[in-house]
């Protein structure tokens, strides 16, 4: 056989092997597709009346507005839409209306970044500077950004008098670069105490661009909303729309004060993911699933590493912990130009809630008779004493 017959026959099996592998990767991805939609089943005939009478009364008497879904044993066992999208417009929302997640969206940054260290493509232990040279904080690291370790001054207070354009949106390396020019005084020197700020994971979305070679958007497209097969999620920010289209409308306590998007709308990571609460439940499914990370940078990102308030609340790798005796519960809550939210995952009992509202009020303290009827810890700080044991105040 002649050595042109042998590079034909290789060439032709070679490109059988490519076809029968982005078949293969097809049929897993067109059956994953199928298993995400038997998960999203529900009927509200079969709504929890307990959960329901909960509901309806957080909404007329504690003026919750949003979207809730339940799921227990990895059945959705009560969902609904409580109010209005856009007051204004006297607009209903529904089961599928997108809310800015704020700091819900911090997780899923998290999820990116660990992506990434397990790629090899990233080191917990690398400094900002690496990234971006002349960042004016050194010994600023990776895990330290994770965690709320950095010591970095927060970015949404200082840029107020620096940013000239304030329809313009702003992007991460905007914000980044002004860090550098202005070198505002930080809260702390790094990895000394635990600071929550929106620095942090706005820093680890630029790094998650710089390291992937695509923007954020892209990369979570990509790499976290799909293979989640959350298909009506996405990273909007001000830099690429005039207005972000979304039709829910954030509302700041009372119906008359809806909140304009401005230039801090620009930056992502720290926020700026708009979802709908059933994919934020597929999103749960897919952690659980091993579908995003696997195992071993899951459970340390469960992991506590943060200074404990009340002896069982921490702060992991983008997940807020509680871990009372026996139990572990992350969570994220987000507060954010008119949006208040709650994604709780209880990993012990397989639990999950969905909270997502474009009213901020007090709605989302009043929840101890939902974590009742759920059989799960009271999710709530001021619950518990400085060893961690409930008061039931």
């Amino acid at each position: 056989m002649s050595i042109s017959n042998l590079v034909y026959i290789g060439f032709a099996l070679l490109i059988l092997s490519c076809t029968s592998a982005e078949e293969k990767k097809e049929q897993v991805q067109k059956k994953q597709a199928e298993v995400d939609s038997l998960a999203l089943l529900y009927n509200p005939v079969d709504a929890d009346p307990q959960i329901d009478a909960f509901m309806k009364k957080l909404h007329a008497k504690s003026g919750f507005n949003g979207n809730v879904l339940v799921a227990k044993k990895g059945k959705i066992i009560y969902q609904n839409a409580f109010g209005w999208a856009n007051y204004l417009l006297k607009d209903s929302l529904h089961f599928d209306s997108k809310f800015e997640l704020a700091s819900v969206s911090k997780p899923m940054t998290g999820i990116a970044t660990l992506q990434l260290v397990e790629a090899g493509k990233l080191q917990l232990d690398q400094q900002v500077s690496d990234f971006f040279p002349g960042f004016p904080y050194p010994g600023v690291t990776v895990k330290m950004l994770l965690t709320h370790r950095s010591g970095l001054p927060n970015y949404v207070y200082f840029v107020e008098k620096l940013w000239p354009n304030r329809k313009q949106g702003m992007s991460n390396i905007d914000a980044i670069n002004l860090m550098i020019e202005h070198k505002p005084t930080r809260y702390g020197a790094p990895d000394g105490r635990f600071h929550y700020n929106n620095s942090n994971y706005m820093v680890l979305g630029a790094i998650i661009e710089k390291v992937a070679g695509q923007d954020f958007a892209t990369y979570m497209q990509e790499h976290v909303f799909k293979p989640a097969g959350m298909k009506n999620t996405a990273a909007l920010s001000r830099v690429k729309y005039d207005k972000i289209p979304t039709d829910v409308i954030g509302h700041d306590r009372t119906w008359r004060r809806s909140v304009v998007q401005d230039y801090l709308d620009g930056p992502l990571g720290d926020k700026g993911i708009y979802s709908t609460v059933g994919d934020m439940y597929l999103l749960d499914r897919a952690l659980r699933d091993g579908r995003l990370l696997n195992k071993s940078l899951l459970d340390s990102a469960y992991m506590p590493r943060s200074d404990a308030k009340h002896g069982v609340f921490s702060y992991g790798y983008g997940w807020r912990t509680f871990s009372p005796a026996q139990e572990q519960v992350v969570y994220h809550t987000g507060w954010w130009h008119g949006f208040r939210n709650l994604y709780v995952r209880d990993l012990k009992n397989d639990i999950t809630i969905v909270l997502l509202s474009n009213m901020v009020n007090g709605s989302l303290v009043k929840l101890d008779d939902l974590y009742k009827i759920l059989e799960m810890p009271i999710l709530r700080q001021n619950a518990y004493d400085a060893n961690g044991g409930f008061v039931d105040n």
